[in-house]
């Protein structure tokens, strides 16, 4: 059985045992996380589609860690100027390992 789950904007295609990366959610490692935004369920017969979400249904995970993704450079120059700007960013990311899809 898998699920697709909405968080932080995105959408994860997710079964039970999977590990992923997300945008930052609140906790700490080892803390339970519940995922309510549930778009589509599928793996016993019939899938089951939301409109938008689908009600009752909810996928449960742990924290494993709170981490950075890569960094990532902005560097901009105005050729003939003189005038450079490099800017680095590196976001803010969970790694979540996924326990259950609750029907």
């Amino acid at each position: 059985m898998f699920a697709v789950i909405k968080t932080g904007g995105k959408q994860y295609s997710v079964a039970a045992d999977d590990v992923i990366t997300v945008m930052t959610l609140a906790g700490e490692p080892g803390d339970v996380v519940t995922f309510t935004d549930v778009l589509m369920l599928a793996g016993d017969g019939e899938a089951r589609l939301g409109a938008p979400f689908i009600e009752g249904v909810t996928v449960t995970a742990e924290i494993v860690e709170q981490t950075r993704g890569p960094k990532v450079i902005s560097f901009k120059k105005r050729r003939r100027q003189n005038s450079k700007r490099k800017r680095g960013h590196r976001q803010d990311l969970t790694v979540v390992k996924i326990t259950g899809v609750s029907a």
